[in-house]
């Protein structure tokens, strides 16, 4: 099992890939404003590689539950020059947007992957991931946008309401000529869901693991541990350690996370104990020897 991006080909078969996230953002619901500026940017970057991240997830729109949508020009100014900087890092680097002209920009400097909250619903966007023919994607279930996703949470089955919309997303895809080997599916914990919905996706999500792709998930700090363990985003670590566990456990292939260094422990612990093997970057460049542009 490989994940196929632009520079380089993921395996994963040896361990779970930890995705450090880098939010370039003034909003985020837990280190909004953290790393706003380029230069603690492109340090929490470096950082991050040295607690063991694989690849760097990098995103200059908040999307939290509320959060106001972004022009494109001003979700690029964030983020343009720390995506230039991260390139540089010799790691696979991600772009988190679901805004087309976001998504071309950053293709066309080298991004390895488009990490879409959206799965490529807006138009144009699967037709310029189509023509860009080696990086990869993530597709994420959501409804709605941010500023009202929390209201659309009438599902009948959780479980297969999910898997139905992935495997629509993955067919249109495929259709236009994406190979699936640069697929990953994510089931968006805490996107258009209730803490109750997310923890039952949550118990049943090795059957998401049917639809043939690999799965990355997203706990880190999300609202859903708070609400059960009564504590805020800033105390959240032992939750979110357990939820990425949980999730590995039960199929993921790849955590993105905010805490590096003590998921990279935990999954060592998990791993000794017999942990169900998981994905490590083979860090050679692709037959081609770099780039795809």
């Amino acid at each position: 099992m490989h994940w196929q991006t632009t520079r380089f080909t993921l395996a994963l078969s040896a361990r779970p890939l930890v995705m450090g996230i880098v939010n370039v953002t003034p909003d985020s619901f837990s280190d909004g404003g953290q790393h706003g500026e380029r230069r603690a940017a492109i340090a929490h970057c470096e950082q991050l590689l040295r607690e063991g991240a694989d690849i760097l997830d990098i995103g200059g729109e908040s999307s939290r539950p509320g959060a106001p949508s972004l022009m494109d020009d001003e979700e690029w100014s964030r983020i343009a020059d720390v995506l230039a900087a991260a390139l540089q890092l010799g790691v696979p680097v991600s772009v988190d947007s679901c805004k087309p002209e976001v998504m071309r920009r950053a293709l066309d400097m080298g991004v390895d992957i488009i990490n879409d909250i959206q799965a490529l619903q807006r138009p144009g966007a699967v037709e310029l991931l189509a023509r860009h023919g080696q990086a990869g994607v993530c597709l994420m279930h959501m409804r709605g946008e941010p500023a009202t996703m929390q209201g659309l949470v009438d599902y009948r089955d959780i479980v297969s309401e999910v898997a139905e919309f992935l495997t629509v997303r993955v067919r249109e895809l495929r259709a236009a000529g994406i190979a699936p080997g640069r697929i990953v599916l994510d089931p968006g914990y805490g996107f258009a869901k209730t803490p109750e919905q997310n923890f039952e996706l949550l118990r049943h999500q090795a059957q998401l693991t049917a639809l043939g792709h690999p799965l990355l998930i997203g706990w880190s700090r999300k609202s859903s541990l708070g609400t059960l363990t009564g504590r805020p985003v800033g105390e959240r670590l032992a939750a979110s350690l357990a939820a990425a566990l949980a999730a590995v456990s039960h199929g993921a292939r790849v955590v993105r996370v905010h805490d590096v260094a003590p998921t990279v422990d935990a999954l060592k612990v998990w791993a000794a104990a017999g942990g169900a093997g998981a994905a490590i970057v083979d860090n050679a460049p692709n037959e081609s020897g770099g780039c795809s542009r």
